[in-house]
């Protein structure tokens, strides 16, 4: 009776990590709407962009936490957590350079690595295997670029505080733009491995 009540709650869509991640996927297109209205003769709106971006980072942490310790890891679970981190990280590239916080060549540089992925992923599915599960790396990098875009969109302004971010958020972009390309690479080896097991057993 314990074991099927434990594949019940797996399988449920409804749950609270679940709507977490949901949650944090709706904030993308308002958080890349608030960033970007200055662009388009709006009032600027950092500081509500700044809100969504910290809604997305403890959501984050906590979707997986909730997620473990309630037994409620399910399939959609595994696709939801990493879509919403993958668009958060997208939405901030296209904003911040946009508005020139950001240079290109960092833009650049993490969308190379989500190309990377893009093809891996295409690799697995033709091979019948799923999304690699995120890792602890993965993780890393993500979180480090969930505080380095923060605080350089704190930095584009004066002061004091502004030049604060600007040091703390260039320290974070580097930390986690070599982590996010880490974690790339292991999933590349990984998909390599699966790739000859299976030529291998052929």
């Amino acid at each position: 009776m314990e074991v099927q009540e434990t594949r019940v709650q797996t399988d449920r869509i409804f749950t609270i990590p679940n709507i977490l991640s949901m949650a944090r996927l709706v904030g993308v297109p308002v958080f890349l709407w608030l960033i970007l209205w200055p662009e388009f003769g709006g009032p600027k709106m950092d500081g509500w962009a700044l809100l969504v971006l910290a809604f997305s980072g403890v959501s984050d942490y906590l979707d997986g936490k909730l997620a473990r310790r309630w037994n409620q890891i399910s399939a959609l679970g595994r696709v939801l957590d990493p879509a919403a981190d993958r668009l958060y990280v997208l939405s901030t590239l296209v904003g911040l350079t946009w508005r020139d916080i950001l240079p290109l060549w960092v833009t650049v540089l993490l969308l190379a690595r989500e190309a990377m992925m893009a093809v891996m992923l295409l690799i697995l599915r033709r091979h019948r295997y799923g999304p690699p599960q995120v890792n602890f790396i993965g993780k890393a990098a993500t979180f480090n670029l969930m505080y380095a875009f923060p605080l350089l969109l704190l930095s584009d302004g004066s002061g004091w505080l502004a030049t604060l971010a600007s040091v703390f958020g260039w320290a974070f972009t580097g930390w986690g733009t070599t982590l996010y390309w880490w974690a790339g690479i292991l999933y590349v080896v990984q998909v390599r491995r699966l790739v000859r097991a299976d030529a291998t057993a052929d």
